[in-house]
């Protein structure tokens, strides 16, 4: 909770920073004097940006990342191929992928990942949406890139089943090794899949 003893509007903007990922009191106070004193243009383009952002960014009807449009800008890409369908837990995710440029198929934003213990089931993350989509006699291939998290490695393990199930090929995202890594640093884990996965 904010200062009791400070003024409400200065409380409210310390109590709606707090909603970020990662941000705690302290953090959000900052933040919250920083632009009230240094920054009041920058507060005031920011307010403006979330607003437009809340009113006109929807979900793509085919692939569930962020768009103003209601099929985004990847989907509607005749250059990339449809055979290959990469599916994602969120839409940082994705763009995480397309900043590699190594990936030209199209995607699937599960807009979470399987948490049975948080009342996160199938439902709540598409997979009817999915198993349909993937089924639609275009996609040839499933590559499942959710994070490699329990939860993560959960929700892999249950839709690979499902598509298989269908006679779709499945594939996951390799484990590995860093780029630039020493051996003796990595964790064994990592290690340990690197060594099962070696090509």
């Amino acid at each position: 909770m904010a200062d009791p003893n400070s003024d409400p509007s200065l409380n409210a903007l310390v109590e709606s920073l707090r909603r970020l990922p990662g941000v705690g009191l302290k953090s959000a106070q900052r933040m919250a004097f920083h632009l009230l004193q240094r920054d009041r243009d920058g507060a005031l383009e920011m307010a403006r940006a979330l607003q437009s952002a809340v009113e006109k960014v929807r979900h793509c009807e085919r692939c569930h990342t962020f768009t103003e449009d209601t099929v985004c800008s990847i989907c509607r890409d005749p250059q990339r191929d449809a055979r290959q369908i990469c599916v994602v837990e969120t839409p940082a995710d994705q763009a995480a992928l397309e900043r590699t440029g190594s990936y030209r198929g199209l995607y699937f934003v599960l807009m979470g990942r399987l948490s049975p213990l948080d009342g996160v089931g199938t439902r709540d993350i598409g997979a009817r949406e999915l198993l349909e989509r993937a089924t639609d006699g275009v996609a040839e291939e499933v590559i499942i890139a959710t994070n490699f998290t329990a939860e993560g490695e959960a929700t892999a393990h249950v839709l690979g089943e499902a598509l298989r199930a269908r006679g779709l090929r499945v594939t996951r995202l390799a484990r590995g090794v860093p780029i630039g890594s020493e051996l003796e640093y990595v964790d064994l884990g990592t290690i340990a899949h690197a060594l099962s996965d070696r090509r």
